[in-house]
Formats: C-alpha cells, sequence, structure tokens
C-alpha cells in the first residue's frame, strides 16, 4: 500500500502505525518555526531563502511550500483571514525602544527593538472591569466577519484532494481562559478567580460565545474533509498548574466540555480535538480527555511529570501525542549526537501503537542551531516500518 500525508496521520490519530511517524512543523500556530531560523535553514539546504511571516506576535513563520517538499512535512494549515473590520487592533509601529502593536481583542504586545524575539503583553484592556455590563459593552470582536472564511474552503479542499496532505483547521484566537486573563492581566484575574468568581464566568461566557460562532461558522464552511481542530488554553508552569485542580474544574473545566462538545456535534465527519497547553499538566490530563480532547501538543518534556514513556503508558489509549520529539533545551545548547539520542528516545517513548504526530516542542526558535534541527530531522527518518 502506498500512504499519502493524508493517510499517515489519520491512521496515527485512530492509533495504528503508519509506514512512518507523520511530521508537522508548522501545520499549527504551535508547531512551527521562527522566521529568524527558518531563513537560515532554508539556506542550509539549498532553498530559496524567502520566508513569509505568518504571526507577528510569535514571530512564526510560514512552513513554505519549498520546505514542505524538502523536509517531507505531512500537515498543512487552514487558518482563518483577519477581519474586515476591528474597532480595536492596530499596528502602532515603533513607540520608543519598542515595536507595539493592539489586536483585535484590545490586548496590547511589544517586542524590544534591540535583540526582541517575541512580543509580550503590555496591555491589559479589562484591568479595570467591575461588573457584567462592563464585560457586555465591551467592544469584543466579530466572529462571523465575513472575511475571516474567504477561500477557507479552497485551501482546504486543495491541500486533501490535490496534494494528499492533512491540515490543522486553525482557530481565530488564543484559549478561552488564557485569553481572559490577557485581557484583566494576571493578578486582577487570579485574585478574581477567588473573591469574584462570577466576573470571570462572564468573561469566559463571551469567549465562549465568540468560539462557537466562530467553529460552527468555519466547520460549516470546509465541509467533511478537516480531521483535526485546534484549540488552546495554557494550564501549566514549569512544576504545577496555574491553579488548582479544584478550582481548574470549577471554572475552566466546564468551558472546555461545552466547547469541546459543540465542535464535535457541529462538525460534519469525525474531527480530532487537538489541544495546546504548555507546561506540567499531566494532572489535568484526565478532565481534559473527559472534556473531549484527542490531541495533547506540544508535551513539554522538561516539565515535571512530563514523563514520556508514562504518558505513553498512561493516557496512549485516549490521546495522541503531538509534539514531546525532543526535549527543547536538549535541542537549543545540546551537540548534534545529544540531539539525535534525546530524539530517538522520546521516538522509542511514543511512537509505537501509533498516537504520534513527531513535531517540535512549540515554535522551534531563533536561538536552535540550524545543525541541530537537522540532526532532529534526520532522526526521525531512521524510522520507517
Amino acid at each position: 500500500m502506498t500512504y499519502t500525508s493524508f493517510d499517515r496521520v489519520k491512521l496515527a490519530l485512530e492509533h495504528k502505525e503508519p509506514d512512518k511517524i507523520p511530521l508537522d512543523i508548522g501545520g499549527a500556530a504551535v508547531t512551527g518555526i521562527n522566521i529568524k531560523v527558518l531563513k537560515k535553514l532554508k539556506k542550509y539546504l539549498g532553498l530559496p531563502e524567502t520566508v513569509k511571516l505568518w504571526d507577528k506576535i510569535t514571530q512564526l513563520a510560514v512552513s513554505d511550500d519549498d520546505l514542505v517538499k524538502e523536509l517531507k512535512i505531512d500537515v498543512k494549515n487552514v487558518a482563518p483571514n483577519p477581519p474586515s473590520k476591528s474597532p480595536l487592533a492596530k499596528d502602532l509601529g515603533l513607540q520608543g525602544e519598542h515595536y507595539c502593536l493592539i489586536d483585535e481583542f484590545g490586548i496590547g504586545w511589544q517586542m524590544p527593538v534591540e535583540n526582541g524575539l517575541y512580543y509580550d503583553l503590555y496591555h491589559f484592556p479589562l484591568k479595570n472591569v467591575e461588573n457584567s455590563d462592563d464585560v457586555n459593552n465591551y467592544p469584543w470582536p466579530d466572529p462571523l466577519d465575513p472575511n475571516r472564511y474567504i477561500d477557507l474552503k479552497e485551501k482546504a479542499d486543495k491541500i486533501v484532494y490535490e496534494e494528499k496532505k492533512a491540515y490543522v483547521l486553525g482557530r481565530m484566537s488564543s484559549g478561552m481562559w488564557e485569553n481572559a486573563m490577557w485581557m484583566m492581566g494576571h493578578e486582577k484575574h487570579f485574585i478574581e478567580m477567588i473573591s469574584n468568581p462570577k466576573l470571570i464566568q462572564g468573561v469566559m461566557d463571551r469567549f465562549l460565545e465568540i468560539k462557537m460562532k466562530y467553529w460552527g461558522k468555519a466547520l460549516e464552511v470546509v465541509g467533511d474533509n478537516v480531521l483535526v481542530i485546534s484549540e488552546a488554553d495554557d494550564l501549566g508552569t514549569q512544576n504545577s498548574l496555574l491553579v488548582s485542580l479544584d478550582l481548574y474544574k470549577k471554572l475552566i473545566w466546564p468551558y472546555h466540555k461545552k466547547l469541546f462538545s459543540f465542535i464535535k456535534k457541529k462538525a460534519r465527519s469525525k474531527v480530532y480535538i487537538f489541544f495546546h497547553s504548555d507546561g506540567a499538566v499531566k494532572e489535568a490530563i484526565p478532565l481534559l480527555i473527559e472534556a473531549g480532547i484527542d490531541i495533547l501538543n506540544p508535551v513539554q518534556v522538561n516539565c515535571r511529570g512530563m514523563d514520556t514513556k508514562i504518558l505513553k503508558k498512561e493516557f496512549g489509549k485516549d490521546l495522541t501525542f503531538w509534539g514531546g520529539s525532543c526535549d527543547n533545551s536538549v535541542l537549543t545548547h545540546g551537540s548534534s549526537d545529544e540531539v539525535k539520542e534525546e530524539t530517538k528516545r522520546r521516538i522509542n517513548d511514543l511512537a509505537p501503537g501509533g498516537g504520534f504526530i513527531f513535531a517540535p516542542i512549540h515554535i522551534i526558535q531563533s536561538v536552535v542551531p540550524v545543525e541541530n534541527i537537522i540532526a532532529w530531522w534526520e532522526t526521525l527518518q531512521e524510522f520507517e516500518n
């Protein structure tokens, strides 16, 4: 049997072993490569050095067709367009020593001119919110803006039917809880979770409403060829969850469960929920599975409890692990030989029985040596059935 990339990904998601492990670099906004290091990588590979920015905030590059072909990448991305109208979004350009922008939710981001690697938070538009009226009167984005969906189906059909690859259907925004946190500011958000949970629920209700409208329309537009739906919420630090498991279950988990259930009901065919959360999230995995996730990303192996062998043993029947391919500290600071050994270890832990998509742990950053990226990729090529 000759496997296409689409076949390969589908089999892995069904917890079967295809001819080789599917590869993703850039299929989602959290599995790609920094624009600076992509330019270096393309030069190393002898490819045209033209690169295109996908996301300004993270400095994520587009994994273009030259790279997809050269590295035999199996997964591409179908993402919504920016809205035609956004009363809040604006690129402020150079402001003193930083480049600044405001996104469509009114959140402010900035990157230092000198040695800037990506944009960080600096403005929290709901930092003074006090009640439900404040929340409801805020100028929230329109998830049904028609411009978001232009050419969405055409892109999806081309990838599946012409290129024979799988794609990740992208979200219009970050996770509900993390986006609420960014809008309120971390300190206020955590305090209100304890002292005024109704306010948090009011903000989360708006995000759930926006998400459901977006996903309902996006799924209607692309039709029945989608396999993977991208969602997210960063729940972890290096050593623990950001909040207690009880607080997660009380204030955040119900929104995950409602959203994932809605997506699966709206989809015209079986879809797999790709859920991105950095950090030490093992404690929350059973609840995430109950909420409806099928795929865990990025499997941040250098965090407490995120041992790939144990994760595979305990959750491998329920989850596909999308990422987890090499400890970022090794990829960044290790030798090529150390990268190869680390990558082999992770593949041996996660690949048996399917349920594994080989991908970086979040975005490959600009400081990663090109030689280590090649060693990481070459190690994957050794694993074919």
